[in-house]
């Protein structure tokens, strides 16, 4: 009687796993090394950004502040010799009012102008809109010369009014295409609606349109006091007495007149420098998500 064989195979058989183990393919391993390699890069370049913050931080408030950041002893010296030395509080003051005399004026212009833009349809509207973006689009080096002439010639040169004047007209683009994005949001049903109650277009703009627009005005205001108050080469130019200097040029002269550096006092003027500009943001930011809600929904 034949008895059936088995047949060998020439395909080795695979040694047997162990129970509750898997083989980590390649691809896996390569993921988790490309993931593992964008990590470090972020931590290295999250160590640029923040430790330059650090040492501001830490060389403030040591009354032995120097070029290396160290275990500071605590103490408010140095902000209370910012407030004792006579110029330094009034660069703050010329920097306060320079930002919100700017952000003020831009704002009020911008209200108008972008309902004007966004409301009216009429002939070179849109070369008109995008020939004010062009202006923001010009570097300031670029027309900071002709801009002290003119400056000259209408006798506003060294004056509060003037850079005032000069700084809402440089963010003014921005926050006319800004609140003009806003009122194309807004339905125009809305004052209709206002005008058959007895308002007028003015009124009902007024009533309806511009709170409404709250957010783009939030935004706004943020972005032309970070602007205003950060510009450091157009009050360079146009101002020429050293008491209308703002505190981004005392700061400078503070970093280069002298051969020895006051680090401690350069360093409380950085942070009291930073802190307007941080408490706007935190009161502004709702509006600035907002702002940027609204704009991509729009798109």
């Amino acid at each position: 009687m034949a008895v059936d064989t088995p047949m060998r195979s020439d395909a080795r058989s695979e040694p047997p796993r162990r129970p509750g183990t898997a083989r980590v393919s390649p691809g896996v391993v390569g993921a988790g090394l490309r993931r593992f390699a964008v990590y470090v890069v972020i931590g290295v370049l999250s160590l640029f950004c923040v430790v330059p913050f650090a040492w501001v931080m830490l060389s403030s408030v040591d009354s032995n502040a120097g070029l290396y950041a160290k275990a500071p002893t605590l103490s408010a010296d140095n902000f209370i010799r910012f407030f004792q030395d006579p110029t330094t509080p009034r660069l703050l003051f010329n920097s306060l009012l320079i930002a919100v005399g700017a952000t003020l004026l831009a704002l009020v212009l911008a209200v108008f102008g972008g309902y004007a833009l966004s409301r009216f349809h009429f002939f070179g509207r849109k070369t008109l809109m995008f020939g004010i973006l062009l202006v923001r689009v010009v570097p300031a080096t670029a027309t900071i010369v002709p801009l002290y002439l003119m400056m000259i010639q209408l006798h506003l040169n060294n004056t509060y009014l003037g850079i005032i004047l000069v700084e809402a007209a440089y963010q003014l683009p921005l926050v006319l295409w800004l609140m003009k994005g806003f009122y194309d949001a807004i339905p125009l049903e809305l004052e209709e609606a206002s005008w058959t109650d007895g308002c007028s277009r003015v009124s009902g703009a007024l009533r309806i349109v511009v709170p409404l627009s709250r957010p783009g005005l939030g935004a706004g205001a943020l972005f032309t006091f970070i602007n205003v108050w950060s510009d450091f080469l157009t009050p360079l130019v146009l101002l020429t007495s050293p008491e209308k200097y703002p505190i981004s040029i005392g700061l400078f002269q503070a970093f280069s007149a002298h051969n020895q550096v006051d680090w401690g006092l350069l360093t409380a003027t950085a942070v009291l420098y930073m802190l307007p500009t941080v408490v706007l943001y935190l009161f502004a930011r709702r509006y600035l998500l907002q702002a940027t809600f609204t704009g991509a929904l729009k798109g």
